[in-house]
């Protein structure tokens, strides 16, 4: 680029006084004071691209100083000498800031719930977007999307490490690069600065459900026919214990679901966890228990109303404080049930992929898992009769009589 001769000086602006006509004050290079009748000094600069002559504004004085419109006309002939027109450049600086004040986190993390949310429970959707109204949004919610970098994001989920919730910290991650992911997707975003965060938080030991051994059963069992608080709990219990569902999958129970002269039970996708309607084949037992139920709660929509609002389901704690008052607190959940099953299936040899099927186990690809959800029936409907059968023997141990040649021995 040629060397330009400035020939503005700061004294010579200032002493710009308004005329009847507006006027220019020229720079060089094309550049020059525009000023008018009511005094107003605007710096343009005036160039040729693409055969035609253009203008462009490169600001007001005095807030945009002769030293800064100077470089403001540099950078503009540097573009000239790329071949760029910088009129639309600057139009799509514009434009990129625009987008980006618009594009801020919350909102870009809004519409990304918004297209994920119709695969997941509503329970799951709202557990998401609660976890980043809570953690990030404060912090970060208002900030452009395309900004965010590794370190300041680490910032707010240490926050969250200290207040000792590790397993929250991952999961707001994972969310976030969910997001991030879905930034880049829609050109909102270029970069995802979770790549940058793999192994920066504390590891999270795993835990699992307290739950029973086949040892366990026998007196467990005893003590669940003895229970003496309310009825319905005492009947979701043994329901849970047979069909080894999850317990919001118990509490969110309806009549409607039920097929009893089928013995099958339809639970529906929307109270899935992976979205997909789910098949529990009913054992005799499990028959036994909904019609034992019947004339408590078939009025009712829920299987197991609230006992407060019967037309809210069941309390989420209403199973494991009745855990609690049988005495096994820290021994026995409710989610518990399913490892117990799991285990003793597999050691009935009732094959793995209709255990975890029945267990409704991470099938991803909703096309799959709803072609899949009847794979195995008559297996599951054999192995659900099976663990019916095979708890009622623990049962019996648990009841029978002592033989009488040994209670004998025991009279002096």
């Amino acid at each position: 680029m040629a060397h330009i001769r400035d020939k503005l000086t700061d004294p010579r602006i200032k002493g710009a006084k308004p005329k009847e006509r507006p006027y220019k004050l020229s720079d060089g290079a094309g550049m020059y004071l525009y000023v008018t009748p009511t005094g107003g000094r605007y710096w343009r600069l005036k160039y040729r691209f693409g055969g035609k002559e253009k203008t462009l504004a490169l600001g007001v004085y005095p807030d945009v100083t002769l030293a800064r419109a100077r470089k403001k006309r540099h950078a503009a002939r540097e573009l000239l000498d790329e071949g760029k027109d910088p009129g639309l450049a600057k139009k799509e600086a514009k434009r990129q800031e625009i987008m980006r004040a618009n594009n801020t986190f919350e909102g870009v993390a809004r519409e990304w719930h918004e297209q994920q949310s119709h695969r997941w429970t509503e329970r799951h959707a709202n557990k998401v977007m609660s976890s980043l109204e809570r953690n990030i949004f404060p912090s970060l919610g208002s900030r452009p999307i395309a900004d965010i970098e590794a370190p300041e994001l680490l910032d707010v989920l240490r926050v969250i490490e200290r207040r000792g919730a590790l397993a929250t910290a991952h999961d707001v991650l994972q969310r976030c690069g969910a997001v991030f992911r879905y930034a880049i997707a829609s050109c909102k975003a270029s970069y995802n600065p979770m790549a940058d965060l793999k192994d920066a938080l504390k590891p999270v030991k795993t835990t699992h459900y307290a739950s029973l051994s086949e040892q366990d059963l026998p007196e467990f069992l005893e003590k669940l026919d003895a229970y003496d608080g309310h009825k319905i709990t005492q009947l979701a219990m043994r329901l849970l214990m047979l069909t080894f569902v999850r317990t919001v999958e118990l509490r969110g129970a309806r009549w409607e679901e039920f097929e009893l002269e089928k013995q099958l039970w339809r639970i529906p996708a929307e109270r899935m966890k992976q979205g997909v309607e789910h098949l529990v084949p009913l054992s005799d037992q499990a028959i036994d228990v909904l019609e034992e139920l019947k004339p408590l709660t078939a009025h009712y929509d829920f299987v197991f109303p609230n006992r407060i609002n019967i037309r809210k389901p069941m309390s989420e704690n209403t199973v494991l404080y009745a855990l609690y008052r049988m005495g096994y607190h820290g021994k026995a959940t409710g989610h518990g049930f399913r490892s117990t099953a799991s285990t003793t299936l597999n050691e009935m040899q009732f094959p793995s992929d209709a255990i975890e099927r029945q267990l409704a186990h991470g099938e991803r690809d909703k096309v799959r898992a709803s072609y899949n959800k009847a794979q195995y029936l008559d297996k599951r409907t054999e192995m659900m009769q099976a663990w019916a059968d095979f708890l009622d023997s623990k049962k019996d141990v648990a009841n029978k009589v002592v033989p009488i040649k040994k209670a004998a021995k025991a009279i002096p």
